[in-house]
Parts: C-alpha cells; sequence; structure tokens
C-alpha cells in the first residue's frame, strides 16, 4: 500500500478542520477528493506528504509511519517517495524552466536531460525550456510544476488545484499527462479539484467534509 490514513483529524485551536478521515491509495490508483471551500483539502493533502501536523490518527506512506519520522527522515521520504503539485507553484525564480523541473532529479543525483525535455513536451511547454520565472505566465508555471512533481517518477503524487488556472484544452492536456505518467510508472495519484472533467478520469470520487469522507461515486 503506497498511502493509508487513519482516523485522522486536524484542528486549529478549538476550530476543527477535518476529523475521522480514513483512506488506502494503492499504487497505481488516481483518487480525487472533492468538497467546499474551507473543508481542509489542502491541509489534507499537507498531511499525507508530511507537510504539516494532525492531531489525531496516523499516516504511513510507503510502509512507513509519519508520526515517527524526523523531519530531515520526513524530507528524505518526500524527496524520494513524493512528487507534490502545490498551488502556489514553488518554482525557484533564479532557475530557468529546465532547472526547475530537474530539481528532483538533481536532489537524487540523477541527470537525465531527455526526461526533462520530454515532460516539458507532454505539458506544451517544450520550447520555453530556457525561461525565467517570470517570463511566464501563470498557467505556464502551474505546467512547470507539474512537470517538476513527475520528472522523477514518484510513487505518490499529490495535486492540489492542478488545473486551476489552466484554459479547458491545456487542462486536458495536463491532466493527460498526470494520469499517463501515473498509470505508466504505477504511481498512486491523489488530487485534490473542483473541475469535473478531472474527476471523470478518476478511479474513485471521495468528498471531504469536516467529519470525515466519504464516496462521491462509485
Amino acid at each position: 500500500m503506497t498511502l493509508h490514513l487513519q482516523g485522522l483529524g486536524k484542528h486549529y485551536g478549538i476550530t476543527p478542520v477535518f476529523s475521522n478521515v480514513s483512506l488506502d491509495v494503492a499504487a497505481g490508483e488516481f483518487v480525487a477528493i472533492v468538497g467546499e471551500s474551507g473543508v481542509g483539502k489542502s491541509t489534507l493533502l499537507n498531511c499525507m506528504a508530511g507537510l504539516d501536523t494532525w492531531d489525531t490518527g496516523a499516516v504511513h506512506l510507503a510502509g512507513q509511519d509519519l508520526s515517527r519520522l524526523s523531519d530531515d527522515e520526513r524530507a528524505l521520504l518526500r524527496r524520494d517517495k513524493v512528487g507534490f503539485v502545490f498551488q502556489a507553484f514553488h518554482v525557484l525564480p533564479h532557475l530557468d524552466v529546465n532547472q526547475n523541473v530537474a530539481l528532483p532529479l538533481m536532489l537524487l543525483g540523477r541527470r537525465e536531460p531527455e526526461r526533462v525535455q520530454a515532460l516539458l513536451e507532454a505539458v506544451g511547454l517544450g520550447s520555453l525550456g530556457t525561461r525565467l520565472p517570470q517570463q511566464l505566465s501563470g498557467g505556464q508555471l502551474q505546467r512547470v510544476a507539474i512537470a517538476r512533481a513527475l520528472v522523477h517518477q514518484p510513487a505518490l503524487i499529490l495535486a492540489d488545484e492542478p488545473t486551476g488556472n489552466l484554459d479547458p484544452a491545456t487542462a486536458a492536456k495536463v491532466m493527460q499527462a498526470l494520469v499517463t505518467q501515473a498509470r505508466q510508472h504505477g504511481s498512486a495519484l491523489v488530487l485534490v479539484t473542483h473541475s469535473l472533467a478531472a474527476t471523470e478520469q478518476a478511479d474513485r470520487v471521495l468528498h471531504l467534509h469536516h467529519d470525515g469522507m466519504r464516496a462521491a461515486r462509485d
């Protein structure tokens, strides 16, 4: 099992964000999570990656209990096993597109320019590798972030509204790249979205509520 959540709960002070969230995501499975704004979808993704803490329950990633790992051990596990697409992109402004996408490979001691280029082609940025982030639109930056999350073939891909800044045609191309890469490499894909087109491709669609998570459809 790639990802296992059991009874997960999170509060900010006395205010509950979500509670009693249990979920198993298998290798190669695509799970979409939907829910109203403010219900904690992004926070839940951060907990899955060990980027945020939780108050109750447990998160197991690649067989390891994240609560038992140090911050450094969590960071190493993310480096090896997780690709994360953030809403805020988090590209490095002093690196060009090629370098931003190649960063996870560099951290793993790998140099694979052909794979970097192939992923840029897959998300429609094949000719923009030498541009700096400030020369790109918001939609292009989102696609850089997606290519970077996929480049090292992670076991788990977490994506927070990955098509939110894209026009419908580009969003469809990006979703195809995400799903294709996940299927080809047996990666688990967990995607937070409001996009009906994205949820239609998922193996499961789950609705997050403050008091747990339930199937939105079979």
